[in-house]
This record gives C-alpha cells, sequence and structure tokens, in this order.
C-alpha cells in the first residue's frame, strides 16, 4: 500500500471581515457539492477569485475558466475541503441554494463585510438621468438573488444594524429579484460596506460607484 500524500491544511473558520467577505461571495457566486466534499466559486471577475483564495490560504490553486456557451466565458476555482464545506452548511448554505438560500448565521460586527461580498459577487451600482424631472440623477445599489426569502432576510438585517434606516425595495429585475437602495440609502448602504478601509473589495465595482457619486455632488452643484 503505497503512502498517503499530504493532507491539506484545515481552513481557519474563525470569523473575521475578510472570512465573512469570503462567505458572502459563497452565497452569491459559490457552490457547495451534494458529495460533502468539493465547493467552487464561479465568477466573470478574476480578482475576486484570488481574494477568495487568499483567505482561504489556497493561493497555489489555478484559477481556471469555464465557457458559458455563448462565446463568452467566467474564471473558476474548485477544491475539496470536506470541514469547510460542513462549516459552510452549519451557517445555513446548501447545494444548489439559488432558489431556497435564507436566512444565515452571520456574525453582526461582520454583516456588513457579508455584504459587500454579496454585492460584489452578484450586486450592482447603476444610473441614469431621469427624464421626467431637469437634471436629475438617479442611481441604485442593488442585490439579486433568485430567493425571495434571502432577499427579505438581507433587508430586514440591514435595516435592524443601520443607524440611518435603510429599508430598500424588492424588485423584480429582468431574470431575478433585487433589493434596490436608492440615492440617499444607497451612500449609505456604500458606507457601511466599506467603513474600513482595508476592506476587501472588486476594484471594478468599487471604481463605478465612485463615478456615480462624484457625478451625482457634481450635479447637485449646478
Amino acid at each position: 500500500m503505497g503512502k498517503r500524500g499530504p493532507q491539506p491544511k484545515s481552513i481557519d473558520t474563525t470569523w473575521t471581515p475578510g472570512l465573512a467577505y469570503v462567505v458572502g461571495i459563497f452565497a452569491s457566486d459559490g457552490n457547495l457539492g451534494k458529495d460533502g466534499r468539493y465547493l467552487d466559486v464561479t465568477s466573470k471577475d478574476q480578482e475576486i477569485l484570488k481574494i477568495v483564495l487568499d483567505v482561504l490560504g489556497m493561493s497555489h490553486i489555478k484559477i481556471g475558466r469555464k465557457s458559458s456557451g455563448d462565446g463568452n466565458y467566467a474564471y473558476r476555482i474548485q477544491f475539496k475541503r470536506v470541514l469547510f464545506h460542513q462549516w459552510l452548511m452549519s451557517i445555513g448554505l446548501t447545494p444548489k441554494k439559488s432558489k431556497t438560500i435564507s436566512a444565515l448565521d452571520i456574525p453582526d460586527k461582520y454583516f456588513f463585510d457579508f455584504v459587500r461580498g454579496v454585492w460584489d459577487g452578484d450586486g450592482t451600482i447603476y444610473s441614469f438621468w431621469d427624464p421626467r424631472w431637469k437634471s436629475s440623477f438617479m442611481y441604485y445599489i442593488a442585490l439579486t438573488s433568485a430567493s425571495p426569502a434571502f432577499l427579505e432576510w438581507m433587508q430586514s438585517r440591514i435595516s435592524e444594524l443601520s443607524d440611518f434606516c435603510l429599508r430598500g425595495r424588492i424588485s423584480q429585475g429582468s431574470r431575478v429579484l433585487q433589493l434596490r437602495y436608492a440615492k440617499k440609502e444607497s451612500r449609505e448602504l456604500f458606507h457601511r460596506m466599506f467603513k474600513d478601509e482595508k476592506a476587501l473589495y472588486l476594484p471594478r465595482k468599487f471604481a463605478k460607484a465612485q463615478k456615480i457619486f462624484t457625478i451625482d455632488e457634481r450635479n447637485a452643484k449646478w
């Protein structure tokens, strides 16, 4: 019988801002295998996968590419970690979660790090000039999901943990549901997500938000 190879190190599941962010990524772009062993994350942003691997101490794992069938592709990581799989299950994540995910067990202290991960994984910010009003610049931060229960829980927890009462609104998007925050609420939510200057985040999406906020500030001075 041959020697067994070196066993992979266990992933530290002590709550930190980085781990909460990664859990947000798994809640949006991740998948837990039904076999109880394998996990993967798929994203069009390679930077997100690099952050996930770094936080989990697995920077040696290769980032692959996955075809979407329409000529485009996304980046993907896949790995086997039984204990981490079990831990994610214990806080509420499940295989084939897209339509069934609901409340997760996230400590209040790290909740907005988790929200930032969900937003980077499956959220957006967009803006437009409202034709009904002169010089009316509108913008929204949105969190998207196919699960109403998940967005309802997110909406409730964001409101409960905010000094500024963030209500948001859940509406049907083109393919999935959106929990949207407009203007003043979106600025407050953004401030909450990025309160820590050392926060992990997707540079592309952060830069887009900053550009929108700058346009809004300039418009307010006109």
